[in-house]
């Protein structure tokens, strides 16, 4: 039964949000000499349920709106899989999906009393996103806004967690780790692309259309690697943080299959995989670098 559970909650998807607490504790590290192990033992905690929510609240609404019933599942897309395939009972879902939203909200609660109004601000935002995002939000193009918001406030809420400060570099490199994120996103929606439209999803691929949307991709992934470069400059990476290029050939990878096989989903998992590595490696290495 737990590894029903750990399928439907896609563990392996959970290290997205894990290198946005990371990168947050490396700022802090860095710039204010801070780490309180306790405050990080319970960001990671928090984080990791929210996010574990969201998955099984989209699990729960794609199968009720009948998206998980005409997708083309993949390791990447298409959901878990575990609902269409009986394997948990759709009840059971919505309910895990609440109690750990719940769990994730009493982790910030408790930083809420901690630190104050501004983890009122990031807590609320999570709470609303993840409880609307995959039976309202999808629903109006803003899916991929919103990964990346997300991104961008995991980062600010490690960091303020530990400094008790929102610092500029905080929005830079929160803004890095959300267009990783948010790419790993719109590269994914391409296969769920029919289903998702028939049943009135409205992803980034589908308001510009798949062969606009395939074409554009890599200037999303470029501008990854100029706010990194360009951060040198500015004081907010370091040069180290050259290291990130070495996701390069991923990127690429993911660009080119992409371009060549956008209309062809079952043809389209080794992109996938490249952007989902280019985004780790990125976002680890990203990290690293601010602590060397």
């Amino acid at each position: 039964m737990m590894s029903k559970w750990l399928h439907a909650i896609r563990v392996k998807f959970l290290l997205a949000s894990v290198i946005g607490v990371i990168n947050g504790l490396s700022i802090a590290v860095w710039k204010y000499k801070e780490l309180d192990f306790l405050y990080a033992f319970l960001t990671f905690v928090g984080v990791i349920c929210l996010h574990a929510s969201i998955d099984l609240f989209n699990d729960y609404w794609d199968y009720k709106r009948g998206i998980d019933t005409l997708t083309t599942r993949t390791a990447f897309s298409g959901g878990s899989g575990v609902l269409p395939r009986n394997l948990l009972k759709p009840n059971a879902v919505y309910a895990a999906a609440i109690i750990l939203l719940l769990v994730g909200s009493v982790v910030g609660f408790y930083f809420v009393l901690v630190r104050g109004i501004v983890i009122v601000i990031l807590l609320s935002f999570a709470v609303f996103s993840i409880y609307f995002y995959s039976n309202k939000i999808v629903n109006v193009g803003l899916g991929e806004v919103f990964v990346a918001i997300k991104g961008s406030m995991i980062v600010l809420g490690a960091l303020y967690i530990q400094a008790s400060s929102i610092d500029p570099l905080g929005y830079y490199i929160g803004g890095i780790i959300g267009i990783l994120s948010a790419s790993v996103l719109f590269v994914n929606s391409f296969p769920d692309y029919d289903a998702d439209r028939s049943k009135g999803r409205r992803t980034l691929v589908i308001l510009i259309g798949k062969q606009r949307s395939a074409t554009i991709f890599p200037i999303i992934l470029a501008c990854t690697y100029f706010l990194i470069v360009i951060g040198i400059f500015l004081g907010y990476t370091k040069v180290y943080s050259l290291l990130c290029l070495l996701s390069v050939p991923y990127a690429i990878k993911g660009s080119i299959q992409l371009k060549k096989y956008y209309n062809q989903p079952d043809k389209l998992v080794p992109a996938m995989g490249a952007i989902v590595v280019y985004s780790r490696i990125t976002g680890v290495l990203l990290a690293c670098s601010l602590l060397l």
